[in-house]
């Protein structure tokens, strides 16, 4: 079905911005809330989430590492069971791809594009990322090879421009109440790190068998340390402030001047925004696709990826009303529904496995 083949390091370059591009906007101001001063040590909790994650993930495509969860839940549990728990999993990502695409659509025409329809924005993004995905995991992980040194490149920029005015006596004092803050600060970044589940659909076109595991490991560390950063750096910028803005990052960003010239640079956390939904829409897309293909016994999933982005759509506009909805659910639910599927669902399969003995041959 997907004959594309991808490295190790190509895997990391498009996993890394499906988790990063939307939690360096979001999760700090959330993990303010909880974590307050000690908000930059709950990514550091959320990361375990993501460890297990991998651990559970590169388990099971030992034991089946030319299938997709997709496909060896059937070998596992049944046909039946097998293809109901690969309805729950695509369903997940449909409605979590709905929740980025409206994310996306409401930071842009909120901050920058306020008199373009909503259904503009988020159709555009659709469309190009369709583009990519009909075009398989090689032509996906070649433009995340492009625009993730991007990305990486104006956050580190941003974060350089902001070293003047940080204040460290905004950090103290140092556990205040204890380690419980920042534990509860580490629920909601815990999804972001979950969503490393997406690996499932990648580890089978490695080039290279071996080495999965390691590497989705660093990637979960990669994530870690973007996110200590980036909620280090607003606490030190804003204080107690940091929870009362939806987008702390955006924030800082206006808040950058230097000598009256450069200032303003609302302009890069965009392209920030825009290059690390772009990967991380896609690569929810391409899970989507190709899972809905393996589901339904499909030789090929491209003829499906145009009309599967046409219900995104649909999906992105009715997924919630506003932002501050959005918001709601990733704090009250999200956390349990993401356990649920991308931990809960494959422990079991991979504790079936293991009592049933069941696996294919590894492929050398």
């Amino acid at each position: 079905m997907e004959k594309g083949r991808i490295s190790t390091g190509q895997m990391v370059i498009l996993l890394y911005p499906t988790v990063i591009a939307t939690a360096i906007l979001l999760v700090p101001g959330i993990t303010g809330k909880f974590a307050g001063n000690d908000m930059w040590l709950s990514p550091i909790w959320a990361s375990l989430a993501g460890c297990i994650t991998i651990l559970i993930m590169a388990q099971l495509h030992n034991r089946f590492p030319r299938q997709t969860i997709i496909q060896y839940s059937e070998e596992i549990i049944g046909k039946i069971p097998g293809k109901l728990i690969g309805f729950i999993i695509l369903f997940f990502f449909f409605h979590s791809n709905g929740l980025v695409l409206r994310e996306y659509g409401e930071f842009v025409v909120g901050n920058f594009l306020p008199t373009t329809p909503l259904v503009v924005v988020i159709g555009s993004m659709i469309f190009v990322s369709g583009l990519a995905v009909r075009g398989g995991i090689e032509v996906m992980a070649r433009s995340a090879q492009v625009f993730v040194p991007i990305v990486l490149f104006l956050f580190i920029l941003i974060v350089i421009l902001l070293i003047p005015d940080l204040e460290p006596a905004n950090l103290l004092p140092f556990f205040e109440k204890g380690l419980i803050p920042s534990l509860k600060g580490a629920i909601v970044p815990t999804t972001w790190f979950l969503q490393l589940f997406a690996i499932t659909f990648i580890l089978p076109v490695l080039k290279k068998k071996e080495g999965g595991m390691k590497w989705g490991m660093i990637t979960v560390f990669l994530i870690m340390v973007t996110l200590v950063l980036s909620n280090l750096f607003t606490m030190l910028l804003f204080g107690k402030l940091t929870p009362t803005f939806t987008y702390p990052i955006m924030e800082a960003a206006r808040y950058i001047s230097i000598a009256d010239f450069i200032q303003h640079l609302e302009s890069i956390v965009m392209a920030i925004w825009v290059s690390g939904t772009f990967i991380k829409i896609s690569v929810f897309y391409y899970v989507i696709a190709v899972g809905t293909a393996q589901l339904l016994n499909l030789q090929d999933y491209r003829p499906i990826v145009f009309p599967i982005g046409g219900l995104l759509a649909v999906m992105g506009l009715w997924t919630a009303p506003n932002l501050q909805q959005i918001q709601h659910f990733l704090i009250t639910t999200m956390p349990f529904y993401a356990v649920i599927v991308q931990i809960i669902l494959p422990l079991l399969l991979l504790i079936a496995a293991v009592i049933f003995k069941k696996n294919t041959k590894k492929i050398n």
